[in-house]
């Protein structure tokens, strides 16, 4: 395996460390934890080679969010964004080709992303005080959240702040919040692995899966278990209400970040 690991600086692999752990907490307890988690990976990886470096580390924290929420999911809501989602996906994709190693892509698409989910965030906020005569899960609410959150995935890895909002809108129970999530997050990235390889074999000059990552994200797996562990602890201890504000929190926290990095 040390042949082909990246060639990383001690400084480089904290970071992949450091990100792996934060998959772990998002995936199984803190929602939005993610934040830093992109910003870490572009320090070891760089263009549209983090992306793809990361896709693995993902896909790991997802079978322990499904493991452990697969009885708290609410279908309904997974099958009507399931279409938008891929019309996203679609859409990223042909963007990846299309634009193919510039660096310049998934800093757009993360300000462009952070830009529509503060525009959810208050929206939600208003919705507490009007109520329903604010309805996020329209068919046009539905089309949108769905249609960014697979643009954002397959370009940046992004679409978390999108699909945590919309589920905190859905007003469900925190676990059925997580067991949709895991679910939602696990097809999806499932998905993009023969997206990813297509788009490797399609411009081997700019790779975005490569066995150097492969080795790496095999490396990085117990620091996965580790975030997902204390995340399943945490989540124990959190009350719906301080649940749903951490939501928001994170996501907004997130966004901000997002436009002034």
């Amino acid at each position: 395996m040390a042949a082909v690991l990246p060639d990383l600086s001690a400084g480089q692999w904290l970071c992949v460390l450091l990100a792996a752990a934060f998959v772990g907490l998002s995936k199984t307890g803190v929602p939005g934890a993610g934040v830093v988690i992109v910003p870490l990976m572009a320090v070891a990886f760089s263009g549209r080679s983090s992306p793809g470096a990361l896709l693995p580390m993902l896909l790991v924290g997802d079978l322990f969010a499904v493991g452990w929420y697969r009885r708290h999911t609410r279908w309904p809501i997974l099958a009507g964004l399931a279409p938008w989602v891929l019309l996203g996906v679609a859409a990223g994709a042909a963007t990846l080709w299309w634009m193919g190693a510039s660096a310049g892509l998934s800093r757009a698409v993360e300000r462009l992303i952070a830009l529509l989910v503060l525009a959810m965030v208050a929206l939600h906020l208003l919705r507490r005080r009007l109520g329903d005569r604010l309805q996020p899960h329209s068919l046009a609410g539905r089309a949108l959240a769905g249609g960014a959150a697979g643009y954002a995935t397959t370009v940046s890895n992004a679409a978390g702040p999108v699909t945590n909002l919309y589920l905190a809108a859905a007003g469900i129970p925190k676990e059925e919040f997580m067991g949709t999530a895991a679910w939602f997050y696990l097809l999806f990235n499932l998905l993009k692995v023969p997206l990813f390889a297509w788009l490797s074999w399609l411009q081997p000059q700019a790779p975005m899966i490569t066995a150097s990552s492969l080795a790496m994200n095999a490396l990085a797996a117990p620091a996965i278990l580790v975030g997902a562990l204390l995340g399943r602890a945490v989540f124990r201890r959190l009350s719906q209400a301080w649940f749903e504000d951490l939501v928001i929190g994170l996501a907004t926290a997130t966004c901000v970040y997002l436009l002034l990095r």
